[in-house]
C-alpha cells in the first residue's frame, strides 16, 4: 500500500509540473524575446555614440590629461618637501574621501590643496621617497607621447628605467634614513632594515652598489673599457700644457657630421617608427649616435721641417738643356694606383661602419596602421545551411548526368566558397568541366568557375560566389604576420585568396606587372593597394615611384609624397605625369637610366642591383668614381590604351626595352588598361610581363588576351581577380582602400621632413628638339626678336597671330615660327592643336635671348 501511494503521489506531481511547463515555457519565451530586443536598442545606441567619437580629438584630450597630471604630481611632490611637516597629521592614516570631506575648516599648507596633500603623502612617505618624481615625469612623457604622437624616448625603455630607477634610488635613499622620512619612503625603510638585519649594514650596502650595477647594465650596457680609454685620453691632454702644434693635429679624428642641421638631428633622434611602436625588426629605435651621423676622414699628415712652422719653398729658374749636345732622354713611367687589399677594405668598414642610406631622412617614420580603416568583420562569416544547400545541388545536377562523387569539401573565402570533389572511378573530367553553365543554372549563382583537375591536388574544384561576400580591407591585409614578416625586397599584398589566406608576394620576381580589367571593376583599388604596399613597408630611399595618369585624376593624390617617393624630369613642376609627350620624354630617360646603371654594374663585377647595393653598403665601391646607392624605381601608367592610341609606337618602344633589360637594375614595370585588346597588350607586351592581373572583364576573349586562359568572365566584379605568376592561376579578393584613407596615408608621409626635390632623372632630348643645329644665327630674321616677345605675351605660337601682330606675309611668318621652335621658344607641330610656349613671361625670355646673343 504505501508504494502504491507513492506512485500516486509521483504521477500527481508529474501531472502538475507538466500542467505548469507550458505557460511558463511561454512567458519565458515572450521575456526572452522580450529582453533581446532591449538588449538589441543599447548595442546600436553604443555603435553610433563610437561612430560619432574623433578618435584624434579623444587622443589629444587624453595627452593634454596625462601632461596637466603629470605637473600636477611634480609640483605637489615638490611643495611636499616643505610643507609635510604641517600635513602629516592630516593626512597620516587618513583615506582619499574621509580626507576631502572633512569638516575641519583649517586648510592643508601643501600648495595643491588635501588631493595634493594626500597624494604627495602616498608617494613619498607611503612609496618611493624622493625617486616618487620619476611618476611624474613619466606620466608627462606618456601624455606627450598620445597627444602629439612625439617621442621624447623611447617608450618601453623609458618604463623600464622609471621602474628600476624607483626600485633603486628608494632603496638607496632609505639606506641613509633613520626612519620613515621622505629620502626613501615606507619602501626604502624596510628594505634596508630587512637588508641590514640579514647582511648587515656594510654589507647592504655592498649589496645595493651591485643592484644599481646589474640595472646599469641592464638598462645601458656601457662599455667600461672605452670610457676608461676616454678618461685616460682626457687626463693625457691635460698634462700638456703646451698648445697643439700642427704637428700634433690627428687628421684622422676630423669628423664629417651628416649634412642635416644640429637642430634637426635633434629632433630626429628621438623618432622612431610608429608602427605598432616597433620598427620592422620589433624592436624600438635607439638614438642615433655620433658614429652613424659622421664618418672619419683619413689625410697624410704634411711634412714639414723640424724648425720651421711652415715650409717655404723658392721656384729656380729653369735650365736651358741643349739637345744637340745632351742626347740623353728622362723617361718617366707613372705608376697605376695603389689599391687596397682586402685585409685593409675589412678593416676600413669596420674604421666607418656600413653605409646607410636613411641616415639622410633618419627621421621618418612609417605610416601607423590606424591610417586605414576595418571595413567588416575582419573575418569569414559561414552560413551552414547555404553550404549543405549548394553542396545538395551540386550533387544533384551531376547525378542526372550520372556522375557519381566519392568525396566532396567546401572552402569557405571572403567571396567565393571552392567545393573540391573527388569524382569515382571512371569519371571523365571533360565531362564535369562541360557541366558549368548546367551548375550555375541549379544554383542561381553569378558566375560559376570549374578548375578542372586544381594543380597540386586530385580533386575538381567548383568555385561558387557566396550570397553575401565579405570585404576585405586593407588594414588586415597590412597588419598580417605573413606581410609585416616578410623578407622580401618589394613585397606587395593584393588581397585574400579562396582559403582566406593573405597573399604576398615580391614585385622584383615579377618582374613586371600588367593589370587590365573592364571599367568599374576594381583596377584602381587595386594599383592603390599596391603603391600602399610598398609606402607600409619602404624607407624612401629605398625606393621610387614614377607614375603617369593620362586621366589626370586617379594619382593626384600622391603628388603630396613627390619630395618622398617619387621621381621626375629635371625642370618638370608636377612629377606625376599627365601628358602624352612628356611620358615619351620619362620613358626614353628611364632607358638612359638603365644604360647608367648597368654600366655602374659593369664596373663593379655584379650581375643585379642587389648585389651592387650589398658591396656600396659595405663600402666596397668608390663614390668619387660615381658609384651610388641605387633605389628601385616602380613605373605605373594607369591607362596605358590611351597611350598607345596618342603615341603609338614612342611608347611601346621604350616599354618593350625597360621590360626586356631592366630587371637587373631595379626597375619595374606596372601597366593597367581597360581596353584588353591585342591592339594594346600586343605580343611585345604579353611576351615581357609573365606576372598579369586580371579582374572582371566582359568576354572570354578579353580573358584569353589577358591571362592566356578563360576565367576572367566569370569573376563577379568588385574586386575579384585572377592573378597569374606564369604557371599557376591564383583567385584573389583585392583588399580595399577608400580615396580618403590614401589622402591621410600621402599627408602623413608629406608633413614629414623630406628631400629638397624629387629624384631628378637623366635629361633627355627629343630628336630634333635642340633646333639650334639646324637655325644658323646669321639668317635670323630681323623681327624675330620682336616675334618672341608677342608669342611670350599671348602664350601662343602661330604664323597667324605673327600676321595679325606684325603685318607680316604668310611665309614669312611661317619662316619666324620654325627659326623660333628651332630656338626651342615654341613647342613642335601638333596637328589641331595650337603650338606650347615654353617660356612664361618675357624676363625668362630676355634672359634666354641675351645668352644666345640676340639681344
Amino acid at each position: 500500500m504505501a508504494k502504491e501511494n507513492e506512485i500516486k503521489t509521483k504521477i500527481k506531481e508529474t501531472k502538475a509540473t507538466t500542467a505548469t511547463k507550458a505557460p511558463t515555457d511561454k512567458s519565458s519565451d515572450k521575456k526572452s524575446q522580450a529582453e533581446k530586443v532591449v538588449a538589441k536598442k543599447p548595442n546600436v545606441s553604443v555603435s553610433s555614440i563610437k561612430d560619432r567619437i574623433d578618435k584624434k580629438r579623444l587622443k589629444t584630450t587624453i595627452g593634454i590629461a596625462l601632461i596637466l597630471l603629470s605637473f600636477y604630481l611634480f609640483l605637489s611632490c615638490f611643495s611636499y618637501l616643505f610643507t609635510w611637516e604641517e600635513d602629516q597629521n592630516r593626512v597620516l592614516n587618513t583615506g582619499l574621501f574621509q580626507l576631502l570631506f572633512d569638516q575641519n575648516p583649517e586648510p592643508v599648507a601643501n600648495w595643491f590643496g588635501k588631493f595634493g596633500a594626500w597624494i604627495s603623502h602616498l608617494l613619498i612617505f607611503n612609496w618611493f621617497g624622493l625617486a616618487s618624481f620619476a611618476l611624474g615625469f613619466f606620466t608627462f612623457v606618456v601624455g606627450l607621447r598620445v597627444m602629439l604622437n612625439y617621442r621624447i624616448f623611447p617608450l618601453r625603455q623609458t618604463t623600464a628605467v622609471v621602474a628600476l630607477s624607483l626600485v633603486w634610488f628608494s632603496i638607496l635613499f632609505g639606506f641613509f634614513a633613520d626612519s620613515v622620512n621622505y629620502l626613501g619612503g615606507s619602501f626604502g625603510f624596510y628594505i634596508n632594515e630587512w637588508l641590514s638585519l640579514s647582511l648587515g649594514k656594510f654589507g647592504s650596502l655592498i649589496f645595493i652598489l651591485v643592484l644599481g650595477y646589474i640595472f646599469l647594465v641592464i638598462l645601458f650596457n656601457p662599455d667600461f673599457k672605452a670610457l676608461l680609454q676616454k678618461f685616460k685620453g682626457s687626463m693625457s691632454e691635460n698634462e700638456d700644457e703646451t698648445p697643439p702644434d700642427a704637428e700634433n693635429v690627428n687628421l684622422a679624428d676630423l669628423r664629417i657630421v651628416n649634412t642635416i642641421k644640429d637642430d634637426q638631428i635633434a629632433k630626429d633622434d628621438v623618432r622612431g617608427a610608429v608602427l605598432f611602436d616597433e620598427d620592422e625588426d620589433g624592436e624600438d629605435d635607439d638614438d642615433l649616435t655620433d658614429e652613424e651621423l659622421s664618418f672619419t676622414v683619413k689625410k697624410e699628415a704634411v711634412k714639414k721641417d723640424d724648425n720651421d712652422d711652415f715650409e717655404i719653398e723658392i721656384p729656380q729658374e729653369e735650365k736651358l738643356v741643349d739637345l744637340k749636345k745632351d742626347d740623353s732622354l728622362e723617361v718617366e713611367i707613372p705608376e697605376n694606383d695603389q689599391e687596397l687589399t682586402d685585409t685593409d677594405l675589412n678593416a676600413l668598414q669596420k674604421e666607418f661602419g656600413n653605409y646607410d642610406p636613411k641616415l639622410d631622412l633618419a627621421s621618418y617614420v612609417l605610416p601607423p596602421i590606424d591610417l586605414l580603416k576595418e571595413y567588416g568583420n575582419g573575418g569569414v562569416s559561414v552560413n551552414k545551411q547555404e553550404l549543405e544547400d549548394n553542396k545538395n545541388k551540386i550533387v544533384e545536377t551531376l547525378s542526372h548526368y550520372k556522375i557519381d562523387i566519392a568525396k566532396i569539401k567546401a572552402t569557405v573565402g571572403p567571396t567565393v566558397t571552392l567545393y573540391e570533389i573527388i569524382p569515382a572511378p571512371g569519371v571523365r573530367i571533360s565531362k564535369i568541366k562541360n557541366l558549368e553553365d548546367d551548375i550555375a543554372l541549379s544554383l542561381s549563382a553569378l558566375g560559376i568557375r570549374i578548375i578542372a583537375p586544381i594543380p597540386g591536388k586530385g580533386t575538381i574544384g567548383i568555385e561558387v560566389p557566396n550570397s553575401s561576400p565579405e570585404m576585405v580591407s586593407m588594414r588586415s591585409l597590412i597588419a598580417s604576420e605573413k606581410f609585416q614578416n616578410s623578407d622580401y625586397e618589394l613585397p606587395i599584398v593584393m588581397g585574400k585568396t579562396i582559403t582566406n589566406e593573405t597573399f604576398v608576394f615580391d614585385l622584383t620576381k615579377m618582374p613586371h606587372l600588367l593589370v587590365a580589367g573592364a571599367t568599374g571593376q576594381g583596377k584602381s583599388v587595386g594599383l592603390n593597394a599596391i603603391i600602399i604596399s610598398i609606402l607600409y613597408k619602404k624607407h624612401p630611399s629605398q625606393v621610387k615611384f614614377v607614375l603617369v595618369d593620362p586621366k589626370k585624376v586617379e594619382l593626384t593624390l600622391y603628388n603630396r609624397i613627390e619630395r618622398h617617393f617619387l621621381a621626375k624630369l629635371p625642370g618638370e613642376e608636377d612629377a606625376i605625369i599627365t601628358d602624352t609627350s612628356k611620358v615619351v620624354n620619362t620613358l626614353n630617360s628611364l632607358c638612359i637610366e638603365m644604360d647608367n646603371r648597368y654600366e655602374l654594374l659593369k664596373t663593379a663585377q655584379v650581375r643585379t642591383i642587389k648585389e651592387y647595393n650589398e658591396k656600396f653598403v659595405s663600402r666596397k665601391l668608390n663614390p668619387e668614381k660615381g658609384h651610388r646607392y641605387l633605389p628601385y624605381i616602380i613605373v605605373l601608367i594607369d591607362e596605358f590604351a590611351d597611350l598607345i592610341m596618342t603615341a603609338g609606337k614612342e611608347v611601346e618602344h621604350p616599354i618593350a626595352r625597360i621590360a626586356q633589360l631592366a630587371r637587373a637594375i631595379g626597375i619595374h614595370l606596372i601597366v593597367a588598361t581597360q581596353r584588353p585588346s591585342v591592339n594594346v597588350i600586343t605580343g611585345m607586351i604579353k611576351a615581357n610581363f609573365p606576372a598579369r592581373i586580371a579582374f572582371r572583364v566582359l568576354s572570354k576573349i578579353d580573358s584569353r588576351t589577358i591571362l592566356d586562359a578563360s576565367g576572367a568572365d566569370q569573376l563577379i566584379g568588385r574586386g575579384d581577380m585572377l592573378i597569374s605568376t606564369g604557371n599557376d592561376l591564383k583567385r584573389l579578393q583585392c583588399g580595399f582602400v577608400d580615396t580618403p584613407e590614401v589622402d591621410e596615408i600621402c599627408a602623413f608621409i608629406g608633413d614629414q621632413r623630406a628631400y629638397p626635390d624629387a629624384m631628378i632623372l637623366p635629361e633627355y632630348t627629343a630628336e630634333g628638339a635642340d633646333g639650334n643645329s639646324d637655325v644658323d644665327i646669321d639668317d635670323i630674321d630681323v623681327m624675330f626678336v620682336d616675334a618672341a616677345r608677342i608669342v611670350v605675351l599671348h602664350q601662343q605660337g602661330s604664323a597667324s597671330l605673327l600676321q595679325r601682330k606684325l603685318k607680316l606675309g604668310y611665309n614669312r611668318a611661317g619662316r619666324i615660327v620654325d627659326q623660333l621652335e628651332g630656338f626651342g621658344i615654341i613647342g613642335p607641330f601638333q596637328g589641331s592643336k595650337a603650338r606650347d610656349v615654353l617660356f612664361g613671361d618675357e624676363v625668362a625670355l630676355n634672359e634666354f635671348l641675351m645668352v644666345k646673343g640676340l639681344v
